[in-house]
């Protein structure tokens, strides 16, 4: 599988079109297979630190770039890390020098086990270690003299338990023989158990006699099989004793017990009972072990006197699960006998599941598709049985999932789509939780970031923002904001604005800011040219590709009253001197003239109001406030002055206000007859000649003939319906006369035109108002015109017509 990856990969490197497809599906063959391929390797023990183990790349058959490029690391089964790989040289070394008797006691063999994980894409490849045993320990025994009292009356051939030596050594290292040293008394027996552990026996070849020598000093030396071999000695004091017939006899050879590995200290686990017929001192047994480890030695005591056995130290199932020790019981007259004690040790759920963490991704992007892996990790658990089969879950709802590989194995994968804008980081607990009966269980935390994508365009708080100026404003002036909001995050959600470019000129008044969205106005603005414009803001991130959104700007422009009323009537350019004419008849009431005024602006800055600013003759002139026609406030008088003059003030309401003055000339006359004496004598010499002169004689020719027709024909029609006694029936005027009063003046004013004689400029004279009366209260009648005049002023116009 190893070599095969190495081959897609560098097929890989040739080809940068290959399909990712491809490269998935090798990288589940090299997962799947990666159980199957193991490195195996042997180091010596003692070995210098750093020392040289293996060459990883050369054995992979791999480059060291490419042991660099893909992270290769090497983790050690264990809490411990014995082993470095160097990525660059892809060299194996011991990171320390390695103890076999330590890392493997009572152990022949030992092996450590490692794996290489390689990442981008991930694969493992398994790892064995062999310790190689040196020679470096040389037997011990656990006390340097043994004293043994044999009765004199011990035949030839009695055999004597001596304490075995122990050697940390294994193999051919450990404990090969044993010699004693030169006696004519005794010599050895050596043979091995079905444990395998060599013991010996002191044989008595000779016997012995207390009055010839009551002690014998032995040396008795223990050889292990090493180059060069190692020994250890120790000193056999035998004390020859009086006869004692009868040695101690246990109820049981062999004696077994069960315990669990929780026991408590000072929990009984034996009782072993030896029985001595002799009396006295030669009939007490005394109880010691005899060729028990020295491990045995620590988690048990053994009461000499009751021979109970207790627990003295901390069980470990896991450490050990079989204990073996020998009782020798021993009465006063020295002769002893021995027992065996076997004891195992019961597997108790009391070690909770470790999680390893071997490969954790720290952040992953938002679009990352489901399966993708996020983290490796281990599970063991040091019991046996069900108490050591682990389970692995995920705490919450979560859109990650453990998918089992290999050898307790798991992989972390996403199992659904992330959404950095929902939840930005995920802090996973892995929980993993044993069979037994009691169930433990540990929790490990992954805590996992989401990078951010750019999949989010901007979006602006309003669809349309709507913003005022008033007209005649500052350059740069800032009229308000646009805010888009953008849920990515960093570059991706760094928003800019611009203006989208559109075949309009009211574009070249505005700005955006490119950062902060502020408006400005770039120029001033005429409210009378543009009352509003709209323009297209466009918001977009900094992502690649950016995205971007788009708001409407309707900027309105508010009036300012910066129009002063335009005169209409009189023209602002006209003389006053020639003035209105008016009739020393009048009434109060009568319509002198009308001042009409418009202004550009809009609502109150375009309403207008009219006043009386200065008069001739104060008290006999009123001008309407709203409509700016001038009345008599009075009857005329024969002592007020023939020439009036009146200045009215057209105002509007903005705020200051703007106003225009017109100034009208009124001539007070007797009758048409002596205003246009008045005005042929005031009126300035003029060219007769011109063609300008020739026009208006003709026109005003063709108004005194149709007026007159109109007069004659009105009287005419008058008489007719008096002959039949239709009272309400009014003169009908020509439809010219009631159309002449368009504009700004009312409908129910109809005015004579005159002309000066040799006058180049026409000047309107207005006379008094033409009243519509209805004889007898009767209205009129159907089709008639309700303008129609009374008979009396009928009359009266015909005269001042002729």
């Amino acid at each position: 599988a190893g070599w095969l990856f190495w081959r897609v990969m560098a097929c890989g490197r040739q080809s940068r079109g290959s399909k990712r497809q491809v490269i998935l599906f090798i990288l589940c063959v090299c997962v799947c297979q990666s159980g199957a391929e193991t490195l195996r390797y042997s180091l010596a023990e003692e070995m210098e630190r750093d020392s040289f183990v293996a060459n990883i790349a050369n054995d992979l058959g791999v480059s060291p770039s490419q042991l660099a490029a893909r992270k290769a690391r090497v983790v050690s089964e264990g809490s411990e890390q014995l082993f470095r790989l160097n990525q660059n040289t892809g060299i194996l070394t011991a990171k320390e020098s390695l103890d076999r008797e330590e890392i493997c006691p009572q152990s022949d063999t030992c092996t450590l086990f490692f794996k290489i994980f390689f990442e981008n894409p991930l694969q493992l490849i398994r790892g064995e270690m062999e310790v190689r045993d040196v020679n470096d320990n040389s037997p011990e025994f656990p006390e340097k003299e043994m004293v043994l009292e044999i009765l004199e009356t011990a035949p030839p051939g009695s055999r004597f338990p001596l304490e075995g030596a122990q050697d940390k050594d294994m193999g051919s290292n450990g404990l090969q023989n044993y010699s004693l040293g030169s006696n004519s008394h005794f010599s050895l027996a050596l043979g091995t158990g079905k444990d395998g552990v060599k013991y010996v026996e002191l044989v008595l070849e000779r016997q012995l006699d207390r009055e010839e020598q009551r002690e014998l000093n032995l040396l008795l030396t223990a050889t292990d099989g090493g180059s060069p071999p190692r020994s250890g000695t120790a000193h056999v004091r035998v004390v020859v004793l009086d006869a004692n017939d009868n040695i101690p006899v246990f109820g049981r050879e062999v004696y077994e017990v069960r315990l669990a590995e929780t026991s408590p200290p000072e929990q009984l686990v034996v009782r072993v009972v030896a029985t001595d017929p002799d009396e006295g001192s030669n009939g007490k047994v005394r109880y010691a072990f005899t060729q028990t480890s020295e491990r045995s030695r620590q988690l048990f005591e053994l009461n000499p006197v009751t021979g109970e056995i207790r627990v003295a130290g901390n069980l470990d199932f896991e450490e050990a699960k079989n204990h073996k020790m020998v009782v020798r019981g021993t009465d006063g007259g020295g002769l002893s006998s021995h027992c065996k004690v076997q004891v195992e040790v019961l597997d108790v759920n009391d070690n909770a599941p470790e999680i390893v963490l071997t490969s954790l991704t720290a952040s992953i992007p938002e679009d990352a598709p489901p399966r993708t892996v996020v983290a490796l990790f281990s599970v063991r658990d040091r019991d046996s049985g069900d108490n050591g089969r682990t389970e692995c879950t995920i705490d919450g709802n979560l859109p990650f999932s453990l998918s089992p590989t290999f050898d307790n194995y798991y992989e972390l994968r996403t199992n659904a789509a992330l959404d950095r804008e929902r939840t930005a980081e995920y802090n996973i607990t892995i929980t993993a939780m044993d069979w037994g009966t009691t169930r433990l269980s540990s929790q490990e935390s992954i805590f996992v970031q989401i990078s951010d994508v750019n999949d989010n365009p901007p979006e602006f708080t309003q669809e349309i923002y709507t913003m005022s100026a008033t007209e005649n404003n500052s350059p740069m002036l800032q009229i308000g904001s646009v805010n888009a909001i953008d849920a990515d995050a960093g570059k991706n959600a760094h928003v800019r604005y611009a203006l989208v470019r559109q075949e309009s000129k009211e574009q070249h008044n505005v700005s955006v800011n490119s950062e902060n969205g502020e408006v400005y106005i770039l120029r001033p603005l005429d409210y009378e040219e543009v009352r509003a414009f709209e323009v297209m803001v466009r918001a977009a991130d900094s992502g690649s590709p950016p995205l971007s959104a788009q708001a409407v700007l309707r900027v309105v422009v508010r009036d300012e009253n910066d129009n002063t009323p335009v005169l209409l009537h009189p023209p602002p350019d006209s003389s006053a001197t020639a003035g209105e004419l008016v009739p020393r008849w009048a009434r109060e009431g009568y319509l002198v003239a009308k001042v009409v005024a418009v202004d550009a602006d809009e609502g109150q800055n375009a309403w207008l109001s009219y006043e009386l600013a200065k008069a001739t003759e104060p008290a006999l002139f009123r001008v309407g406030l709203h409509s700016g026609e001038g009345r008599t406030a009075r009857a005329v008088a024969e002592r007020d002055a023939p020439r009036q003059r009146l200045v009215v003030l057209a105002r509007d309401s903005g705020q200051p206000p703007r106003s225009s003055i017109a100034t009208l000339g009124i001539a007070l006359v007797d009758g048409f007859s002596d205003a246009h004496l008045r005005v042929i004598e005031e009126a300035p010499a003029a060219e007769p000649d011109g063609l300008l002169t020739l026009y208006l004689i003709v026109c005003l020719a063709c108004v005194s003939a149709l007026f007159l027709a109109t007069a004659v024909a009105t009287v005419v029609v008058r008489v007719r319906r008096a002959r039949k006694r239709e009272a309400e029936t009014l003169p009908t005027f020509p439809k010219a006369a009631t159309e002449s009063n368009a504009g700004s003046l009312p409908r129910s004013y109809v005015y004579d035109v005159c002309f000066a004689a040799g006058t180049v400029n026409s000047e309107f004279q207005f006379l008094r108002p033409l009243f519509p009366c209805f004889p007898s209260g009767l209205p009129p009648g159907p089709g008639e015109q309700r303008s129609s005049v009374c008979s009396q002023e009928v009359a009266n116009l015909g005269e001042e017509g002729d």
